[in-house]
């Protein structure tokens, strides 16, 4: 086992190293393999998902060799600063804290989070009277809803998964307000909130919609309004290594003809349920 994890390793080094060469017509991705529907793992072990398919289809138009490798998320940027693979796509927000240490691909997904609480709970029933809130430029009807949102959850506790731009909207906007109780995974997470151990989890609403629609999501509740700008980025991007900005740029065009033609939005109805792509 221990040498077939070595000569894995030593793969993937060859493989990251013509990349970082500035060769990338052979192309190592990693994606978390936590996160359904945007990224798991079927019941044989293999890698699925709309990312999955997605990242296929931006190797087919770039012409590339691609490997797709699963990694933790906690350590998903510094594994890519140290060059154990050349991009993550991973459902990981543009957002300028992360711009400061690894280079983005343009967006193709239009990102955002929402608040989701049991049914039977008692905060079943909270509404801002708001269906969306962009942070990105607050008005007065805007600020209502989130003052709302401060007074109906505070002194709770709310479920997060650790290192994500949902985690850090919480800290900015509630930190001193509620209980923050971050997870490795949104799996674990959602264990919890289905457990009562938390009163409320925040994600992606990509990650809510179609969850909400599963066996899985049957006692779950989407309350508030769905959230984006601000500390929750810029939509969705590959993230590539600084030095890699041709390889960035590679992926950008692939994503723009990709929405272009109506195969990101295919794929988005297969696995999301609805369409919510980046414009082109």
């Amino acid at each position: 086992m221990k040498k077939l994890f070595v000569l894995a390793a030593v793969a993937v080094a060859l493989v990251s190293g013509q990349a970082m060469a500035g060769k990338y017509d052979t192309i190592t991705i990693a994606t978390e393999g936590a996160y359904k529907p945007w990224n798991f793992k079927d019941a044989a072990g293999n890698l699925v998902g709309f990312e999955i398919d997605f990242a296929k289809d931006l190797c087919k138009r770039m012409n590339a060799k691609c490997t797709i490798v699963e990694q933790a998320w906690d350590g998903i940027i510094p594994s890519l600063q140290a060059g154990k693979y050349d991009a993550i796509i991973a459902g990981m927000s543009i957002t300028e804290k992360r711009k400061k240490v690894i280079t983005f691909s343009r967006d193709y997904l239009s990102g955002g989070g929402g608040l989701v609480v049991v049914k039977s709970g008692p905060l079943a029933g909270f509404d801002t009277g708001l269906a969306k809130v962009n942070l990105a430029e607050v008005d007065a009807n805007e600020q209502a809803s989130l003052d709302k949102i401060i007074a109906a959850f505070s002194g709770k506790t709310i479920g997060v998964q650790t290192a994500t731009t949902h985690e850090n909207f919480l800290k900015e906007y509630l930190g001193d307000k509620v209980t923050i109780r971050s997870y490795d995974t949104q799996e674990n997470l959602d264990l919890d909130l289905e457990a009562g151990r938390v009163d409320a989890a925040l994600a992606s609403m990509d990650y809510w919609v179609p969850l909400l629609k599963s066996d899985k999501g049957q006692n779950f509740k989407h309350v508030g309004p769905a959230m984006s700008g601000g500390p929750f980025g810029a939509g969705t991007g590959v993230g590539i290594r600084q030095a890699d900005a041709a390889l960035a740029d590679m992926f950008s065009k692939a994503i723009t003809e990709s929405i272009a033609d109506g195969t990101c939005e295919k794929m988005a109805v297969q696995w999301f349920g609805f369409n919510n792509c980046s414009l082109p």
